[in-house]
């Protein structure tokens, strides 16, 4: 699959969460990589091969009144797009994927853990 239809599929699966969710979404880039960076995986105990998807910044349950009073680089939602592909038989699997990975790592952005993001799913996917 390319890049373009990956990002394509990407936002049309962040396009499609519900208004309210998607709102309160501020200041998180959503980026496209192949294989998480050495950096990426000094912050997850997965290998370079299995993680489909990384939220890195300041979840919004932990931002207090000073986020944004100075310049604030963006949260980042990165999604692998080999690994996903590796996992995924056809384009229908791998758009499901992207869309499960997205609103997993946005779990965490909004200060769920583990067990609550997979709760959420659940009840959402």
């Amino acid at each position: 699959m390319t890049r373009k239809r990956f990002e394509q599929i990407a936002q049309e699966a962040f396009d499609a969460l519900p208004a309210n969710f998607v709102e309160r979404v501020d200041n998180v880039q959503i980026v496209v990589e192949d294989y998480p960076s050495d950096d990426a995986l000094g912050k997850t105990t997965a290998d370079r091969y299995s993680l489909l998807g990384l939220y890195q910044g300041i979840p919004l349950t932990h931002r207090g009144q000073w986020y944004g009073m100075s310049a604030t680089v963006p949260d980042k939602i990165s999604l692998y797009q080999k690994n996903i592909e590796s996992v995924c038989p056809n384009e229908e699997e791998i758009e499901l994927r992207i869309r499960e990975v997205l609103f997993h790592e946005l779990g965490h952005y909004f200060g769920m853990n583990e067990a609550q993001v997979r709760s959420a799913m659940k009840r959402f996917m």
